[in-house]
This record gives C-alpha cells, sequence and structure tokens, in this order.
C-alpha cells in the first residue's frame, strides 16, 4: 500500500466516523458499517423514524466538480443498488422496512469536517 492510499483510507475513515455522529446526533440508529457485498458496498445502514437508510458517505476537500454529492455516478448508485439487495436478501427483518438511499457529504478538514445529510439523494 502506498502512502497516498494509506492516507485516503484514514481520511475516508474519519469522514465516516463523522457522518456516524451526525446521523447518530439527527436520531438515526446505525445498523452496520462498511457491509460489502459481491459488486458494491455500503458505508452505513441505519434506521431512523421506522426507515431504513442505505447511506453513502463522500469526503471532498472542496467543492470542485460538483462536491462530494457530486461524485455518486449511475455506475456508483449500481454498486450502493445491488449491495443493498444482498443486505436485504440476507436480513429479512430489514427488508421488512420501507428503505431509502441517503447520502452525506463530508467535506473541509478531516480534522473539522462539515457534514450535509441528503435524504432520498436518489431512487431506483
Amino acid at each position: 500500500m502506498t502512502a497516498s492510499s494509506a492516507a485516503h483510507l484514514v481520511k475516508g475513515r474519519a469522514a465516516e466516523d463523522a457522518a456516524c455522529r451526525r446521523l447518530e446526533a439527527l436520531g438515526y440508529r446505525i445498523v452496520t458499517r462498511n457491509f460489502r457485498a459481491r459488486g458494491g458496498e455500503l458505508d452505513i445502514v441505519a434506521i431512523e423514524d421506522g426507515v431504513l437508510a442505505l447511506v453513502e458517505v463522500r469526503y471532498r476537500s472542496r467543492r470542485d466538480f460538483g462536491g462530494a454529492a457530486g461524485s455518486v455516478t449511475r455506475a456508483k448508485r449500481a454498486r450502493i443498488v445491488r449491495a443493498s439487495r444482498e443486505l436485504l436478501l440476507r436480513d429479512p427483518e430489514l427488508a421488512r422496512l420501507p428503505a431509502r438511499f441517503d447520502v452525506v457529504e463530508v467535506e473541509g478538514d478531516p480534522g473539522r469536517p462539515r457534514c450535509h445529510l441528503i435524504r432520498a439523494a436518489f431512487s431506483l
């Protein structure tokens, strides 16, 4: 692993930690993090008011090129949907809940990040 990829992983983990803190402050209950399935990954799986929130965390140090939310491409959404389907097949309790796809934009200095939640950021 190169120094730059290690730094990227550290920043990504810090962004996910910040996103979890923000979601919990808003009343979300975190179910799991970094759910991996063939063909995709879910950064955060949470429940808010009886709704399953499948959350993608996007970190950017600057708002260039549309900021963090703008980086959730069609291909990335497809991978998130594939992972979501696998999660719901594995966990019938979660499958009973209505679900939505949220995005948390984490921007700025990793030591003092700003988090912006976009509920129902995209759909199937």
